[in-house]
């Protein structure tokens, strides 16, 4: 196998959780690119056909499955639907996020709603899929975190706009999941499986301030924002065999950010 061939993920089963998103579409397109026969997650049922159809829009041919991860039933029904249509998962992408919280005085309620999505339902969807990769001895898993998972919220970059970064449960979760990954890495090194986590930094989109964009680029080495392709080598890399002796990272996709 030359290098360039262990990059590619022809024959793999991957799984997006949530792979219709701010990150998710990227994610999706770039396993499916790779080569992998690509599933998605929503938890909206009555959207399904419409997300399927928006990517074969783009040319790719992506299957929508029902999910919600605030249920065990259904991660445990999803990855039964999963194993009994291809017999197995080789990727899983835990990308999926609900955001319940506005703010350090939202309610307690609004708080544990976020934990039982990013937190348990992580964990739900890691060790449904996880253990049924370490039945078959091989996988990747690669949780999408956030640099707000590694530093604290720099008030100076909101200072006059609208909105704040000052959203407790996401940095809670965020910085969880980095050492969740680690956890995971360990507990199902000896069976075969890897597990890796990428966080990314801030991603512009037509709605993002220009005054916002440009204090957040002057923050990067790169100068500017992630943009919509800015993930997917990375992504592709930690899913393939190219990776095959990685396991138990983080990596920051920031330009830069996280290190200035």
């Amino acid at each position: 196998m030359s290098i360039l061939d262990s990059f590619s993920l022809e024959g793999k089963i991957a799984v997006v959780t949530g792979g219709s998103g701010k990150y998710g579409r990227q994610i999706t397109l770039a396993l499916h690119e790779a080569g992998a026969r690509t599933y998605i997650t929503s938890r909206q049922r009555d959207r399904l056909a419409d997300i399927e159809a928006e990517f074969r829009q783009q040319g790719a041919d992506i299957r929508a499955l029902y999910m919600d991860q605030e249920d065990e039933g259904s991660i445990l029904a999803l990855r039964d639907e999963l194993l009994s249509a291809e017999g197995r998962v080789d990727v899983l992408i835990n990308n999926a996020v609900a955001r319940t919280m506005s703010g350090w005085n939202d309610t307690a309620e609004s708080f544990a709603k976020s934990m039982a999505a990013n937190a348990t339902g992580i964990f739900l969807v890691t060790r449904a899929l996880g253990d049924a990769m370490a039945e078959r001895g091989s996988g990747s898993i690669v949780n999408i975190g956030s640099i707000q998972g590694m530093i604290g919220p720099d008030g100076t970059l909101y200072e006059g706009l609208s909105f704040h970064g000052f959203v407790p449960d996401y940095f809670f979760h965020k910085g969880g999941m980095i050492n969740f990954t680690r956890f995971a890495a360990s507990y199902y090194g000896p069976r075969g499986v890897r597990c890796n986590c990428i966080s990314p930094g801030g991603f512009w989109t037509e709605k993002t301030p220009d005054e916002f964009t440009k204090r957040y680029s002057a923050r990067t080495f790169l100068n500017r924002m992630a943009n919509q392709s800015d993930l997917m080598g990375a992504i592709v890399f930690l899913a393939s065999d190219a990776s095959l002796y990685v396991t138990g990272t983080n990596l920051p996709v920031d330009g830069g950010y996280t290190a200035k």
